[in-house]
C-alpha cells in the first residue's frame, strides 16, 4: 500500500489555478499601490495649501529700526485655527534666531534643508506625538549683514488619512465585486473551452469495439491535434498488428490441418480389420514423421512468435562471436546432415578474431543461424553418390570492416521471381517436397530486421556450388563490439 500516493492530475484544475493565482496575488498588491498613489494624491491640495500660507505669513514680517516684527491679524489668526480635522501650528523666528510669533517649540528644519530664500519647501516631522507635514521658508529680511528669517506652518495628517482612505474604499470596494465575477467568467470560460475534448471522448466511447478507424483530427482543437494525430497512429499500427494476427492464425491452423489429419488417418488405417503387422508398422512411421513434422511447425510458430514479441520489448544485447555461434551450429547440424549424407563446413574468420563480434541478442543470432543451416539442409538433395554440399561463412570485409554471414548450399536454387515470396510466412516453392513449415526464412528475416541486419538471396558463387544458393545476412558497420 503507497502511503503517499498521487492523485489524479485535472487539466481542468491546473489551468484553473494557474489563471487565478495571479490574479488573486495581484490583488493585494493592487492594493498597497493604490494606498501609495492616495496618498499622494490626497497630500497634494494640503501640500499647496499649505505653501500658500507659508507665502501669506511671510510678506507679514516688517522691518523697524532694523528689527524684525511680526503681527498676525486676528482674522488671519482664526483661519489658522479654523480646521476642525487637523491642528495647524504656525513658527516665525527672526534673523537671530529669536522668536517672534507661532508655537515656540516647533521643530526647526536642519541645517542640510536650510534652503534658497523666497523658496518653498516641503518636510514630514513630528511634534507632540503626531506626525506634520511642515512647510517652511526662509525670508530674506532688508537688514544690513542679516540673516534670512523663517516661517514655517504645520499641520497634522488627519485629512490626507480620511481621504486616502476614501479613495482606496472607491477604487477597491468595486474589485469586491468585480473580482468574484472576474473569477465566475474564467471557469464558464474554462467550461465551454474544454467542452471539445469531452465531445472527443464521447465519440470514442460511443465507437464499436472492433472499429479502429482514424479519429478526424479536423474536428478538435489545435492544441489537442497532435495527440489525436499520436492516437490515430497508434490506432492503424494495432490495426495492422490484429490483421497479422489474424492472417497468422489462419495460417497456422492450416498448417497444423494437415499434419493432424495425417495422424488421425494413419490412426484409422491402424484401427482397421484385418490389417497385418508390417501394414500397423507402416501406420505408426506415418504417424511418427507427422507428429515430427507438427512439432517442428509448432516449434517455428512458437520461435517467430517470440522474434516477432522481441521487436516491442527491450532485448538484453551482449558482445557476441559470431564466427563461435556459426561454429557451434555448424557442429549441431552434423549429425542431421551426415543422415542426408550431406557434407556441412565452415569456413572464414575464426573464434576470437578482430570483427567477429557483433552487440546483439545471443538467443536469437542463434537461431537465425541455425534456421538458415536447418532451411539448407531441407532443401538440398543428397545422397550417397553425389552428396550434397553446405558451407556456412563469417566473413569481414577488410575496407568496411562490415560483418557477413553466409550460408551456401548445392540444392535446386530459388528463381528470381521467388526469392522475395521464400520471406513470407508459410510460403514454400511449387514442385518442393522437402519437409517445412515455410517459417525459418520470416524467422531469419525478424531477427535481422531486429538487428539492423540485412538479408540477401543470390545464387551459388561459381565454381562452389553452381546449382545453389547463398543466402547472406550482412550487420552494419556500427554493429560492432569490441572483442
Amino acid at each position: 500500500m503507497k502511503l503517499f500516493q498521487r492523485e489524479q492530475r485535472s487539466l481542468f484544475g491546473e489551468i484553473l489555478d494557474w489563471m487565478l493565482t495571479p490574479l488573486l496575488l495581484l490583488w493585494p498588491i493592487s492594493l498597497v499601490l493604490t494606498w501609495l498613489v492616495a496618498q499622494g494624491i490626497a497630500g497634494k491640495p494640503f501640500d499647496r495649501a499649505l505653501e500658500y500660507n507659508v507665502s501669506a505669513l511671510a510678506q507679514l514680517i516688517t522691518i523697524k529700526s532694523n528689527r524684525a516684527q511680526f503681527v498676525l491679524p486676528l482674522p488671519a489668526r482664526e483661519l489658522l485655527r479654523a480646521d476642525d480635522a487637523d491642528t495647524v501650528y504656525y513658527q516665525v523666528l527672526g534673523p537671530q534666531g529669536e522668536f517672534l510669533s507661532g508655537e515656540r517649540n516647533l521643530p526647526l528644519p536642519s541645517d542640510e534643508d536650510r534652503a534658497a530664500s523666497g523658496e518653498v519647501h516641503m518636510r514630514d516631522d513630528e511634534y507632540r506625538g503626531s506626525e506634520l507635514k511642515v512647510a517652511y521658508m526662509w525670508v530674506k529680511l532688508d537688514i544690513p549683514n542679516a540673516k534670512p528669517a523663517l516661517v514655517q506652518v504645520a499641520e497634522t495628517m488627519d485629512k490626507r488619512s480620511v481621504l486616502a482612505t476614501e479613495i482606496v474604499k472607491g477604487v477597491m470596494l468595486p474589485q469586491f465585486v468585480v473580482l468574484p465575477l472576474a473569477v465566475l467568467l474564467v471557469w464558464l470560460a474554462l467550461v465551454q473551452a474544454i467542452k471539445p475534448l469531452n465531445r472527443l471522448e464521447e465519440r470514442i466511447r460511443a465507437r464499436n469495439p472492433d472499429d479502429l478507424s482514424p479519429l478526424e483530427v479536423e474536428a478538435v482543437p489545435m492544441e489537442v491535434a497532435p495527440l489525436v494525430a499520436s492516437v490515430n497512429d497508434l490506432l492503424m499500427r494495432l490495426k495492422d498488428s490484429i490483421a497479422t494476427q489474424k492472417r497468422f492464425l489462419a495460417d497456422a491452423a492450416h498448417q497444423l490441418k494437415t499434419p493432424l489429419a495425417g495422424l488421425r488417418m494413419q490412426a484409422d488405417l491402424a484401427q482397421r480389420e484385418g490389417a497385418s503387422a508390417e501394414d500397423l508398422k507402416q501406420s505408426l512411421r506415418q504417424i511418427g514423421r507427422s507428429s515430427i513434422r507438427a512439432t517442428h511447425t509448432v516449434n517455428q510458430l512458437l520461435a517467430l512468435a517470440r522474434a516477432e514479441s522481441s521487436s516491442s520489448a527491450v532485448l538484453a544485447h551482449q558482445p557476441c562471436d559470431v564466427a563461435r555461434l556459426t561454429m557451434d551450429v555448424i557442429r549441431d547440424c552434423v549429425p542431421r546432415a551426415m543422415d542426408k549424407y550431406i557434407d556441412v563446413g565452415y569456413e572464414g574468420a575464426q573464434p576470437g578474431s578482430d570483427g567477429v563480434m557483433v552487440q546483439g541478442n545471443l538467443t536469437l543470432l542463434t537461431e537465425m543461424v541455425r534456421n538458415l543451416v536447418d532451411n539448407a539442409i531441407n532443401y538440398t538433395p543428397s545422397r550417397a553418390a553425389r552428396p550434397g554440399i553446405i558451407t556456412a561463412r563469417v566473413l569481414i570485409d577488410p575496407f568496411s570492416k562490415v560483418l557477413v554471414i553466409q550460408v551456401e548450399d548445392s540444392g535446386p536454387g530459388i528463381a528470381p521471381s521467388e526469392r522475395e515470396l521464400v520471406f513470407q510466412p508459410f510460403y514454400r516453392s511449387l514442385g518442393n517436397e522437402a519437409d517445412g513449415s515455410g517459417l525459418g526464412l520470416p524467422i531469419v528475416l525478424e531477427i535481422a530486421r531486429q538487428h539492423r541486419a540485412e538479408v540477401t538471396l543470390e545464387d551459388a558463387r561459381p565454381g562452389h556450388n553452381p546449382t545453389g544458393c547463398c543466402f547472406t545476412v550482412r550487420f552494419p558497420a556500427d554493429a560492432a563490439a569490441p572483442a
